[in-house]
């Protein structure tokens, strides 16, 4: 597993991305961004890797509706 300073727990990627962190929850549960858990308290994490994933896929859709 990767060091646990590799990942942002929900505020902090939330703040990454932009969104509230119940808006990011709701991405979880939705299956649209992987969270992992902390192995001794549980909060959800994030690996910045996959927060630029889902901004990339986010400005390609952007993109794709600003086109038609």
């Amino acid at each position: 597993m990767d060091k646990l300073s590799n990942f942002l727990r929900i505020s902090e990627a939330a703040d990454y991305l932009g969104v509230s962190p119940n808006t990011l929850r709701n991405w979880v549960n939705a299956e649209k961004v992987v969270a992992i858990r902390h192995p001794v308290n549980d909060y959800r994490l994030f690996k910045r890797e996959d927060l630029d994933a889902l901004l990339k896929q986010v400005e390609t859709a952007s993109k794709k509706s600003h086109k038609k």
